[in-house]
């Protein structure tokens, strides 16, 4: 192996939270994007980083795209020591997002990533936690039974996710059943997509 080869191939022992946060959200009618949406007292994203960061991860990467977080001000995302990723083809569908955040962590040498939702304010840090700290290369949250974000994808498995749609980390329980751990997490997976969400769960 050529010293180019064994420089790309070191690691790093560490890993990155991935919150996805790019979309336009347009099922929530309204002017204002869900994920800056008040939800029991504070923002729908804020819920997502405060359980990332409370974490301890490695690395936080916010990937945006309909918002620009560094000039919202309801929400300021460095509070939680996060990296912005900009995601210029997030209407090309969600896997854009995950394949722009890789990249990120490819070149920061993570080890792994877990790939969460900025819509998913109700899945705690200790979900985060459990997915990052099993001992798998493909690791995905369950809710009673139920298989959720976060997950948890190994360097090995990045060249998998697709370049676009919408399908995303979900491609890998479909192409890889064979590498699936499931990791039992307290906590509600529901997602904030339209109004009717933000008011049943409030």
């Amino acid at each position: 192996m050529d010293d180019t080869s064994e420089n790309r191939s070191i690691r790093n022992n560490t890993i990155a939270a991935v919150i996805l946060a790019a979309g336009l959200g347009e099922r929530f009618e309204g002017d204002t994007h869900k994920l800056l949406s008040p939800f029991r007292g504070k923002p729908v994203l804020q819920w997502v980083l405060e359980a990332a960061s409370d974490a301890e991860f490695d690395e936080i990467y916010l990937v945006s795209g309909a918002i620009d977080f560094e000039k919202e001000t309801s929400l300021n995302v460095f509070d939680y020591g996060v990296t912005i990723v900009e995601n210029h083809s997030f209407e090309d569908g969600q896997a854009t997002s995950l394949r722009s955040a890789i990249a990120v962590a490819d070149h920061h040498k993570h080890e792994a990533i877990v790939v969460g939702l900025g819509d998913m304010p109700l899945v705690p840090s200790s979900a985060w936690s459990a997915v990052a700290q099993a001992e798998t290369i493909l690791g995905v949250a369950t809710f009673s039974g139920n298989r959720r974000p976060p997950m948890k994808i190994h360097h090995e498995l990045w060249p998998l996710i697709p370049i676009s749609g919408d399908e995303g980390a979900r491609s890998l329980l479909r192409l890889r059943p064979d590498l699936i751990h499931e990791v039992p997490c307290d906590g509600n997976p529901v997602d904030i997509d339209t109004r009717g969400d933000l008011a049943r769960w409030s």
